[in-house]
């Protein structure tokens, strides 16, 4: 614990860096591309339909419309529950068909159901319209456990990838503010936990060390916290940046996953960090090696194979790190 900041965050050797570097995607404008990525997902995320363990169902918001999920089934059920998926795409890109893949993955090797929120998306429509609707079918299930054909809240897990991370994060403290019921746990895998992804004004040193060149930059990240919420003043909420929430006690138990060569790496520890030092029980591991949004790779991934041995250790109620990380920067400016 007593290491530097370099020495517990090696950086990334030139050949390294080279290598990883031709994962990178190449330099978009996040805020007048976005249909365009959209849309190239899709076409390269189709995955065909089986009816007898993909099927579709939705909730009805307060405000009228639809929010639409996507019930996947494991094809070996050895956990009972449902985890409640909220995918990544800095709320702005992803959906249930693009992610149709990753949950299926996802319910085949957990043994679980697997439950995924179409929310909608900035910046047609920007925070708080993403969380409300993960909100309001969180509420949904959590209170009344009968639709997702469990005995209740305890049998619930949130789970969610980067964005997704981030609003699953934001569900619990918006649960507890209310008073309504928690889920039994929270997964979140390399989420955005805080605001700034300059590299200049960061207090992570991730975010300077791995925010270019990489799979994802910081530049991205910016630009997508920017569609989402467009106030700067308000970016520093608890409900966007929950790392800079006043009080994270009596939260769920928690997981989370990290990836080594992540600008969010830094951000996600600490954020696991801020929670145990609140008394809210949590688990923190980084995966070596890996890159964000490793969680979709496919399941032959070792890097897939180790996220699911951890997660699929804590659904069993495993809460004993395989090793003490290194102290980040604690991210605490507003």
């Amino acid at each position: 614990m007593g290491a530097t900041a370099r020495e517990a965050h090696p950086p990334v050797n030139p050949l390294m860096r080279a290598i990883l570097g031709l994962f990178a995607a190449p330099r978009i404008n996040m805020r007048e591309d976005y249909e365009k990525v959209r849309r190239a997902q899709r076409a390269l995320s189709w995955v065909p339909r089986d009816p007898e363990r993909i099927f579709d169902q939705s909730v009805t918001a307060h405000g009228g419309h639809q929010i639409p999920l996507r019930i996947f089934l494991p094809r070996t059920a050895s956990r009972k529950g449902v985890l409640l998926f909220f995918h990544g795409g800095g709320w702005t890109i992803g959906d249930i068909d693009t992610y149709a893949g990753t949950c299926r993955t996802m319910a085949d090797l957990t043994g679980q159901v697997v439950c995924s929120v179409d929310y909608r998306l900035a910046p047609e429509h920007p925070y708080p319209a993403g969380l409300e609707d993960c909100l309001e079918v969180a509420e949904t299930i959590l209170g009344h456990p009968e639709l997702a054909e469990v005995d209740g809240p305890e049998d619930i897990t949130l789970i969610g990838d980067s964005a997704g991370g981030n609003l699953a994060a934001a569900v619990t403290l918006a649960l507890r503010a209310r008073g309504s019921a928690l889920p039994a746990a929270q997964i979140l895998l390399y989420p955005v936990t805080q605001w700034d992804h300059d590299p200049r004004t960061s207090p992570f040193p991730s975010v300077a060390e791995y925010g270019t060149g990489l799979r994802l930059t910081a530049a991205e990240v910016s630009d997508y916290v920017a569609m989402y919420q467009p106030d700067p003043e308000l970016r520093s909420s608890p409900l966007v940046s929950p790392l800079l929430a006043d009080d994270l006690s009596g939260l769920p138990r928690t997981l989370i996953l990290t990836a080594e060569y992540d600008l969010l790496r830094d951000e996600g520890e600490a954020f696991g960090a801020a929670l145990r030092a609140a008394g809210t029980p949590v688990r923190v591991e980084r995966v070596d090696g890996a890159l964000h949004g490793f969680i979709a790779l496919p399941r032959i991934s070792r890097h897939v194979g180790t996220a699911y041995d951890v997660i699929n250790d804590f659904l069993d109620g495993g809460m004993t790190q395989t090793r003490e990380l290194g102290s980040p920067s604690a991210g605490t400016r507003r």
